[in-house]
């Protein structure tokens, strides 16, 4: 008979992870953000869009200057740091606490998902228990393993940005699908798994509105949920209507934000529309296939800077996206090379910043490589073993980089992926104990 203690329940690991990053922001005072470039450092265009939105200018300006209604970022968290301007101030070390808080609230929350994520795909079915006494081990281990290792609490504690917000709601996402495949877990009801579905389908729709790049990943994961049934050619009717459903979920949350598009910004975006001007600044030679820093300049004064304006938004990235894709077809083996590269940097680590003292930098990416390592390492033996579940994974560590292979990379991109490569470290590690015999 396994033991269940205090400390081994999610909710308990979930306020521990909690207090432990707002402990980290008041010690440390990472509320101070810097305030050069006035103050962009302060959630960058998401921090510009918020302060339009606080001072009554609208969803805009996401630069300096006023440069009109923007569609450069999904609506979700620069509608968040609006909200913490208008309560505490533009620009305000209230409102950095908050939005930190905020964050720090979402990703502690991963930690119970993390816990029924390893606990559906190996712990039900005492796939890697070895010696435990506990009732779920990979799910206890990988659940702590996320409320308190720092590299899983750097982007709530450190950055005023979507990373915590994204990887929350995707792995709840996940969450999803592994109860409607009914994996580790009793059959729900009908009616439970009509709610689950729609319930996929609003997860998806705020995924997009804080992150369009995961949306990869969503028919992967439907056809996955499905792929039982499409296996033997026999779709129940049950599956098919959950699964229209999950459509109309995810396009009723998106719907405001298109109509919104369409109306201020006179084009169909459906998440954001800086795609044309990401790839140009991928395929500038002095960014060597690795773009850092704004895609506009700062200064109202540059030429670039008017031209965007001048353009509009809309029509300034359909031109640089034009430009981008004709210097990608004249070059094509160098568009291939830094491509490699930005698949290196997606699992290595990005090269340092000079700035800060190499050492600090080298563990940084030691650290980084190792979880990568760990995740792949752990994912490669789930697929020898065929543990179910493996499929999705796979899928998810296959898909969900491919934007940034081609465009740009940065160690924050992968942070919604994080929560698996937890859970595949711990799988892996637990892997090598020996058996109770008997």
């Amino acid at each position: 008979m396994t033991k269940r203690s205090w400390w081994s329940e999610p909710w308990t690991i979930f306020w521990v992870g909690f207090a432990l990053r707002v402990a980290v922001i008041l010690i440390g005072h990472t509320y101070r953000v810097r305030t050069d470039q006035a103050n962009f450092n302060f959630g960058f265009e998401a921090g510009r869009i918020g302060r339009s939105l606080a001072t009554g200018h609208g969803f805009g300006n996401p630069f300096n200057g006023m440069s009109g209604p923007t569609a450069w970022l999904p609506p979700l968290y620069p509608l968040l740091m609006g909200a913490a301007f208008k309560l505490f101030g533009v620009y305000s070390r209230g409102a950095a606490l908050a939005l930190m808080v905020a964050d720090s609230l979402l990703s502690a929350a991963i930690a119970p998902a993390v816990y029924e994520i390893a606990e559906r795909c190996f712990d039900a079915r005492g796939i890697a228990r070895r010696r435990a006494k506990m009732a779920a081990p990979v799910a206890v281990w990988s659940a702590w393993l996320w409320a308190v290792y720092p590299a899983a609490l750097q982007y709530a504690v450190h950055w005023i940005w979507e990373m915590s917000l994204t990887a929350c709601l995707f792995s709840w996402a996940i969450v999803v699908a592994l109860r409607l495949r009914g994996l580790g877990g009793g059959d729900e009801r009908a009616t439970e798994k009509i709610e689950l579905w729609v319930w996929l389908g609003v997860l998806w729709g705020l995924i997009a509105l804080s992150n369009a790049s995961l949306l990869l990943c969503l028919p992967a994961m439907m056809i996955w949920i499905a792929w039982p049934e499409l296996r033997s050619r026999r779709l129940e009717k049950q599956a098919a209507v959950g699964a229209m459903l999950t459509c109309v979920a995810f396009a009723a949350v998106l719907a405001t934000w298109v109509l919104r598009n369409e109306r201020v910004m006179h084009a169909p975006v459906l998440t954001r529309d800086n795609f044309g001007v990401e790839l140009y600044e991928s395929t500038l030679e002095r960014n060597d296939g690795f773009p850092w820093g704004t895609t506009v300049p700062l200064w109202t004064g540059d030429p670039e800077y008017k031209e965007y304006v001048r353009e509009g938004e809309v029509a300034f990235a359909k031109q640089r996206g034009a430009i981008a894709e004709a210097r990608i077809k004249a070059r094509p083996l160098r568009t291939v090379k830094w491509t490699l590269d930005r698949f290196l940097f997606f699992w290595d680590g990005t090269p340092h910043s000079m700035g800060r003292h190499p050492s600090q930098e080298y563990l940084r990416q030691l650290s980084y490589c190792f979880l990568s390592v760990c995740g792949l390492l752990g994912l490669a033996l789930m697929l020898w073993r065929r543990v179910e579940g493996a499929g999705l994974f796979a899928a998810i560590f296959v898909l969900l980089p491919l934007p940034y292979y081609l465009v740009t990379v940065q160690p924050r991109f992968r942070h919604p992926m994080e929560p698996l490569i937890a859970v595949l470290a711990v799988y892996l590690f637990r892997s090598t104990e020996k058996k109770v015999e008997g």
